[in-house]
């Protein structure tokens, strides 16, 4: 059974262009489109669900006409619903914010939940116009400290594929503490050994993707500092930015770590966050 891809819909502005980008990727993977609202307690101001669906399905038929494309309403609360529907999902798909959102938040509630919570690739749209478009040609997978069969190498991979553009792979490391960074033996013995060790586990965690991705145009980055400043500046030049999101089995609320928390509040690019089970 073919599985379809989701996105969230409320008729704000960042969710219409998150349905926008959900449509381009339809097509770059032909897989049936989705369109999913939850709604549990309907305000006077909120619109009709029908006339909402109706107007974002002709949307993306408009922008993409070869797209198979449904709407879900669900009665529940709307990032519990785009969860529940994300269980059987290609990946789900949501705006950066949303109707009703607080002030100063810079992800909405909903997608906040999404993407801690969801058992598929979640990806929280932002960015400007070229990146949401693929100008850049450029995709960017952090690489965290799994050592191979990562699910987000191979969704990062799998991206790369349909894209047909290139892929960077970026594995931070930092140089030992309490060591100056112009003394001649950190520099010619730590803190290479530092960056041997980032290739190496680059080398040893991309293996079984570039396998199955022969013809990826990939290359592969030790870069020193902070994951998350290197992963934020990366994004500047990204269509996309792929991490890999920790899931604890049996553990409940929202899963995610420091350098999740960040991408997805400032990344300048769209950002895959693909589960991992630990």
């Amino acid at each position: 059974m073919e599985l379809p891809l989701l996105v969230g819909v409320d008729g704000s502005g960042p969710s219409l262009l998150a349905v926008d980008w959900a449509a381009d990727e339809a097509v770059r993977h032909s897989v049936p489109l989705c369109l999913v609202h939850g709604v549990e307690d309907r305000g006077e101001d909120d619109p009709e669900p029908e006339e909402l669906m109706s107007a974002a399905a002709e949307r993306v038929r408009l922008r993409a006409p070869g797209v198979r494309v449904t709407t879900v309403v669900l009665d529940e609360e709307p990032g519990t619903a785009l969860v529940h529907a994300g269980r059987n999902a290609f990946a789900l798909v949501v705006g950066s914010r949303g109707r009703g959102g607080i002030a100063g938040l810079l992800l909405g509630s909903v997608g906040l939940e999404a993407a801690g919570r969801a058992d598929c690739p979640v990806v929280v749209v932002r960015g400007g116009e070229t990146a949401r478009t693929g100008g850049h040609d450029r995709i960017v997978l952090g690489v965290g400290d799994r050592v191979d069969g990562s699910p987000a190498a191979h969704f990062a991979f799998r991206e790369a594929a349909a894209r047909h553009c290139r892929l960077h792979a970026v594995r931070t490391w930092r140089r030992p503490a309490h060591t100056a960074e112009n003394h001649l033996l950190v520099q010619g013995s730590p803190a290479g050994a530092r960056r041997r060790e980032a290739m190496d586990h680059l080398d040893g965690a991309l293996r079984a993707a570039a396998r199955e991705y022969s013809g990826i145009d990939l290359h592969l980055h030790a870069v020193e500092g902070s994951t998350r400043a290197v992963l934020l500046e990366e994004s500047r030049r990204a269509d996309l930015l792929v991490i890999g999101a920790h899931r604890r089995q049996g553990r409940l609320g929202l899963q995610l770590g420091v350098v999740d928390h960040t991408v997805i509040h400032h990344a300048d690019c769209p950002v895959a966050l693909v589960p991992e089970h630990i």
